[in-house]
């Protein structure tokens, strides 16, 4: 499957409703329009001959390739390097406004020669609605218009006057456009795309694509200033920051699990998921991620779509809320297979949509309380109305925490009496009791500290199996689950505690390799599914943060640090490590930003505390 870059081998752009990824050899092999969650336009990514793609790259047959950032920014910069000379591609997304949705979105892919002389070979491929639409050019001498059943993709050269005969559109036999760039030592030309244009395509002069990439670069280093992160992880943090930051959608604040569907956790494998939703778990998490790096805005942004959420109640047999939703906060997420695509490297079922939303999972009220309560001591404080919806939360999830569930992993194999379920129903109820005390409001107290407190002894009678002195991932069972590694996080058990501490040290030899975490083990818990997977990035950095608390500060370190070194070249994270290295899952995974913040910012403080003379 030589056609198939990495999936590690990419950069994300985006204009904060949408992203493309960039593989570094300079094709545009997945953008959807006019949202993360909208069809593709380009899906090479699960589908080389038939996704589509927007590809430049040297005419030149050999060529080392090299990708970076624009230091603090989300450009990315391709490096072709040829024996006939240095050529770059400069890729960015010019940020929209960050209150209403819109249809209208750019690419900006700007060509640089930097040594000798270099031709670049253009190739649109676009394949609308996943390849099932077909499409038709019209070329004018400025570029292109693509149409296809309402949509419409505008091509605008970038050039200038007195070079007009430097490039020249064409359609060829398959119906895409192809176009070549030959640029001297120093000169500066290349492209837009722009989906539904105002108007025909028009000639760009190089300043006022050059102003363009000046005023993307001032946007995100502006954004990022806002950072109050001065610890030793500060790059790292930061590239996480606008990762998470891309992968936001403005106009409603909410955060896509990744801007991927159906990149496989096994190669060939069929555990192939659309993550282009919002999951509340992710959302809470986000909050309190960002919050503590500075980035209020962004925190408020997601607290208020959690509270729209909460306030409308618009779940199904899950209770009150889904468990995800569109970025604009509706629930349609109907699953479906895309037959006609032959997925990574050959990972079928490709899956749009995600079954899963209906799920019923009790843990999302837990993190949902545990976000609102760690705002609400940061100045994000909720009025009258968000209270009352708070507390209808908490009288459904009085009468509904004790029964079978599906879990954090959405396993497809029943409904079980998972211990983390139970864990974060707990939190739920405490940090609910925490605000109505603290903030004097009106609230049933006396049945909320008996959920509680109930819940508290289940899970120590019920969720510590004597034996594996461990507690496992549900009540009966001998599996390890790494979702437990959050319990001393929440406060559910005390960091050194014996029981936890024993814990730590049964998934030490049962779910850690090499420092990297497994989720479960399938074979020992099935899941109502084929095939294996990886380990996950998200569970070694709550690995991370449960051996500092536990005191194993130099494993803890130790571990981070080689955690990192499993990043791509650009700082960005899948979800999951196969065991060769390679990052298989969706890309970049926003789940897994989040915890490496969480991660550092734990340490950090841990390491101030013991090397404090």
């Amino acid at each position: 499957m030589k056609d198939y870059p990495l999936i590690a081998d990419h950069g994300l752009i985006g204009d904060l409703q949408t992203a493309a990824l960039v593989s570094t050899d300079g094709s545009i092999d997945w953008f959807c329009a006019p949202r993360f969650d909208s069809p593709s336009v380009f899906g090479a990514l699960l589908d080389h001959e038939n996704g589509g793609h927007l590809r430049i790259r040297p005419s030149y047959g050999i060529f080392e390739t090299k990708q970076l950032y624009f230091p603090d920014t989300a450009i990315l910069i391709t490096r072709f390097l040829t024996e006939a000379g240095v050529g770059e591609v400069i890729d960015f997304m010019p940020a929209t406004s960050s209150t209403h949705a819109t249809q209208n979105h750019r690419i900006v892919r700007l060509l640089r020669c930097v040594r000798g002389r270099m031709t670049f070979d253009l190739d649109i491929a676009p394949r609308f609605d996943y390849g099932r639409k077909p499409h038709q050019w019209h070329v004018t001498e400025h570029g292109g218009v693509c149409t296809s059943e309402g949509s419409t993709l505008t091509f605008h050269i970038v050039r200038e006057p007195d070079d007009a005969r430097l490039v020249e559109p064409r359609v060829d036999d398959t119906g895409d456009l192809q176009v070549s760039f030959t640029l001297e030592a120093g000169q500066l030309r290349g492209l837009m795309l722009e989906t539904a244009a105002d108007g025909p395509p028009r000639e760009i002069r190089v300043a006022e694509a050059r102003q363009l990439l000046d005023d993307t670069a001032a946007f995100w280093r502006n954004w990022l200033a806002q950072s109050t992160y001065t610890g030793r992880w500060r790059e790292m943090l930061q590239r996480s920051a606008i990762t998470l930051k891309l992968m936001t959608y403005a106009p409603s604040g909410g955060l896509v699990a990744a801007p991927t569907a159906a990149l496989p956790e096994q190669i060939g494998g069929e555990r192939n998921w659309d993550y282009r939703y919002t999951w509340i778990r992710d959302a809470s998490f986000s909050i309190y991620a960002l919050l503590r790096m500075g980035f209020t805005e962004e925190a408020a942004a997601f607290s208020g779509w959690m509270r729209d959420r909460v306030q409308e109640k618009a779940g199904g047999a899950g209770g009150p809320l889904n468990i995800m939703y569109r970025v604009d906060g509706s629930s349609d997420l109907t699953e479906e297979t895309l037959e006609h695509w032959e997925g990574y490297r050959g990972s079928r079922p490709v899956h749009i949509g995600n079954g899963a939303a209906g799920q019923l999972q009790l843990d999302i009220y837990g993190e949902a309380l545990d976000s609102m309560y760690f705002g609400d001591q940061r100045g994000l404080t909720m009025g009258h109305q968000g209270w009352l919806a708070v507390r209808d939360l908490l009288d459904w999830l009085t009468d509904n925490w004790d029964q079978p569930e599906e879990g954090i992993w959405e396993t497809r194999g029943g409904r079980k009496d998972f211990t983390y379920g139970r864990v974060m129903c707990w939190t739920a109820f405490d940090r609910a009791i925490r605000l109505a005390t603290t903030r004097s409001r009106p609230a049933p107290l006396d049945r909320w500290i008996a959920a509680r407190d109930a819940i508290y002894e289940q899970v120590m009678a019920r969720g510590f199996d004597p034996e594996r002195r461990a507690f496992v991932q549900q009540y009966g069972s001998k599996v390890l689950d790494s979702s437990l590694l959050r319990m001393p996080t929440v406060g559910f058990v005390a960091p050194q505690d014996p029981q936890w501490l024993s814990t730590l040290r049964a998934m030490d030899s049962e779910l850690v390799t090499d420092s990297l975490v497994y989720r479960y083990n399938p074979e020992a818990s099935p899941d109502g599914l084929r095939g294996s997977e990886g380990t996950f990035s998200l569970c070694t950095f709550m690995y991370v943060n449960a051996l500092g608390k536990a005191g194993r500060i130099e494993e803890a370190r130790l571990t981070f640090e080689k955690m990192l070194t499993y990043a791509n070249h650009l700082g960005l994270y899948s979800e999951e490590i196969a065991l060769t290295g390679e990052q298989i899952g969706n890309f970049p995974q926003a789940f897994t930003h989040l915890a490496l913040i969480d991660a550092a910012m734990t340490l950090d403080a841990q390491l101030d505390r013991t090397q404090r003379p």
